[in-house]
C-alpha cells in the first residue's frame, strides 16, 4: 500500500498546554504510522506551520492539488480541522473531477489520546484508504460521506457532518483556484440595498444565499444593485438557504426580479460548494 499523508492541522493533531489546546507536530504521522502494515509505503507532508483550518483557503487548496498529483498512483488522506471541512471538500472534489484519485478528508471534535474520536475516524480514513472508487470522501464518525457537499450540522457532537448529493462535475479538466475576491452573503429580510452594494463594490463575485426555492424580496433598489453588478462582470451564484432541495427558478413569482438581474443557478450546490465554483480557474 502506498500511501500519502497530508496532515493541514486541526483538532486531531492538538494536544494539551498551558494555554489549552495546541498543534503538536508528529502525532498525526505517528498514529497513521503505527497503523499500517510493515510493507507500506507512508510519505507526510505536514503544513508548516499547522493551521487551525479558519485559515484555510484557496492557497491551501492548491498546495492540496500540487501534493496529490505529485504523488501519482498513491491513496491519499488529509487530517483537517471541522470548521471549514466542507470547503476543502468541496475544493478538492471539484478540482479534482475526472482524475480518478481517491482522498480520504479526515478530522475530529477531540483529540487524539483523549478517548474521543480522533482514532476511529482515523481508522476509517486508513480503511477507506484502500478503496479503488475515485472520489473526495470524508472518513468521520462511523460514515465515508461525499465531500463535494458536506454540510457541518452539529457543532459540538461527534456525528457532526452530513452530506448533500451534488450535481455531477462538468467536463474534467485540470483545475486549480485564482485569486477572486469572493464572499457569501445572505438575503435576510429588511437587508439594505446599498449595504449589499458596499460588499458587492468589493467584490469580483459572491454567492448569494436566498430563500426557499429561489425567491427574494421584490425591493427594486436591491434588484438594481444585483442587476448592475452582473451587468459590470461580476459573477454571483444563488444558492438555497435550505440545506437540502436546492433552487428551482420560476416556480414562484416572488422570485422573477431576481432572476431577471441575470444571476447564476448554483442549483443544489451548498454555499460553499458554489463558493469553490466560483474560484476555480
Amino acid at each position: 500500500m502506498k500511501l500519502l499523508l497530508i496532515h493541514t492541522g486541526g483538532t486531531i493533531g492538538m494536544a494539551e498546554t498551558a494555554d489549552g489546546l495546541a498543534p503538536r507536530k508528529g502525532l498525526v504521522e505517528e498514529a497513521i504510522a503505527e497503523r499500517l502494515p510493515a510493507s507500506a509505503i507512508f510519505t507526510a507532508d505536514v503544513f508548516d506551520p499547522l493551521l487551525d483550518s479558519a485559515d484555510v483557503g484557496p492557497r491551501h487548496w492548491n498546495r492540496m492539488l500540487k501534493t496529490i498529483r505529485s504523488h501519482p498512483d498513491t491513496a491519499v488522506i488529509i487530517t483537517h480541522g471541522t470548521d471549514t471541512m466542507a470547503f476543502t471538500g468541496a475544493a478538492l472534489a471539484q478540482a479534482l473531477a475526472g482524475e480518478k484519485r481517491r482522498v480520504i478528508l479526515c478530522g475530529s471534535m477531540l483529540p487524539l489520546g483523549q478517548h474521543g474520536d480522533a482514532e476511529g475516524n482515523l481508522d476509517l480514513a486508513i480503511s477507506a484508504a484502500a478503496g479503488k472508487e475515485p472520489g473526495v470522501f470524508l472518513a468521520f464518525a462511523g460514515k465515508l460521506l461525499a465531500a463535494d457537499g458536506l454540510v457541518k450540522h452539529q457543532s459540538h457532537d461527534t456525528d457532526a457532518f452530513r452530506s448533500q448529493p451534488q450535481a455531477m462535475p462538468g467536463i474534467p479538466k485540470r483545475r486549480s483556484f485564482n485569486e477572486r475576491k469572493l464572499s457569501i452573503l445572505t438575503l435576510s429580510p429588511g437587508i439594505p440595498a446599498d449595504a449589499v452594494k458596499a460588499v458587492l463594490d468589493r467584490l469580483d463575485g459572491a454567492v448569494l444565499r436566498i430563500f426557499g426555492a429561489g425567491t427574494a424580496m421584490n425591493d427594486p433598489e436591491l434588484l438594481r444593485v444585483l442587476s448592475d453588478a452582473v451587468k459590470s462582470g461580476k459573477t454571483l451564484r444563488a444558492v438555497s438557504q435550505c440545506e437540502a432541495g436546492g433552487l428551482l427558478p420560476g416556480a414562484y413569482a416572488a422570485g422573477a426580479g431576481l432572476w431577471g438581474t441575470g444571476i447564476g443557478n448554483g442549483g443544489t450546490q451548498t454555499p460553499e460548494a458554489a463558493l469553490v465554483h466560483l474560484w476555480l480557474n
